[in-house]
């Protein structure tokens, strides 16, 4: 088991040492895509919420409104942050 593991190792080596397998703007598109998906997941549950709230009483609008806005600024400080790298 210990020779497979040093096999498997000195295989992949090589591999480790010729640099990174992402360039750091393949890595930003990445994290403003995973921001983006990870904010619309949340949208879904907090848009029907607002919805309902807002249905059953008009007052309620704008702490639906902030509630349904909030997870947006996970993809702008995602952004950001690309803007900065």
């Amino acid at each position: 088991m210990l020779e497979l593991a040093i096999a498997f190792v000195s295989s992949i080596a090589p591999l480790l040492q010729q640099g990174p397998a992402i360039e750091a703007a393949g890595l930003a598109a990445l994290a403003v895509g995973l921001a983006a998906f990870g904010a619309g997941y949340s949208q879904r549950g907090i848009g029907a919420a607002a919805v309902g709230a807002i249905a059953e009483d008009d007052s309620m609008f704008g702490r639906g409104l902030i509630l349904t806005v909030l997870p947006e600024t996970l993809v702008i400080l995602a952004l950001v942050v690309v803007f900065v790298v």
